[in-house]
């Protein structure tokens, strides 16, 4: 077998990995059901990835470093204000959230499973309270423009009005009778009224 087919065909496992995991989570999946999803047999898949374990190690690292991709660089520009960077972390989740759906729902329900690895891999906490949002937002506080002196419950704001809403789309959709054209309509309004709604909370 080539390098080539080797390649294509380890990415469509965990293309299919992805996607069922993101649908089942990792106690619902069965290593068939990914085969199945792959197109392969299952004897094939364990000749690429040796058990749930290890693949799913390597979907849940791939989908953390997805959700945070690019946050690092938004978090310390030097060139955009803290309203900016509000609304741009309002419009990178909202988008990414469009195209996966399904990911904070993924995402918390298996953190809250096995909260350890998130814990020791995740250097988000750090990269926070060293950033330039973080500065800028204790300076906004010490010229008394905001109203919020503590970040974390002004971030708490923020990440609740994007997230939920896809947390709860099914919900969402059976209550309304929304299709999901018209949801993802209302989500980009959203992206738009957040960020206003921020600041008609956070400054004075």
């Amino acid at each position: 077998m080539s390098n080539t087919n080797n390649i294509s065909t380890e990415e469509r496992i965990k293309a299919a990995a992805r996607k069922v995991f993101h649908q089942k989570g990792y106690a619902g999946t069965r290593t068939r059901d990914i085969a199945e999803e792959a197109g392969i047999n299952h004897a094939m898949l364990n000749y690429y990835f040796r058990s749930k374990e290890k693949l799913f190690t390597i979907i849940m690292t791939e989908t953390m470093a997805q959700f945070f991709k690019g946050l690092s660089h938004l978090l310390n520009d030097e060139n955009t204000s803290l309203e900016q960077k509000i609304e741009l972390i309002v419009n990178n989740y909202t988008d990414l959230l469009l195209e996966e759906p399904e990911l904070p729902t993924f995402m918390f329900n298996e953190i809250r499973n096995n909260p350890e690895p998130f814990i020791e891999n995740n250097p988000i906490r750090q990269a926070l309270q060293n950033s330039t949002l973080a500065r800028q937002y204790t300076e906004a506080v010490a010229r008394a423009e905001i109203t919020e002196p503590n970040l974390i419950q002004t971030l708490l704001n923020l990440i609740g009005l994007v997230i939920f809403p896809f947390i709860a789309q099914p919900i969402m959709l059976a209550l309304n009778k929304m299709t999901k054209e018209q949801y993802k309509t209302l989500m980009l309004e959203r992206k738009k009224q957040i960020p206003l709604w921020i600041k008609t909370i956070l400054f004075k």
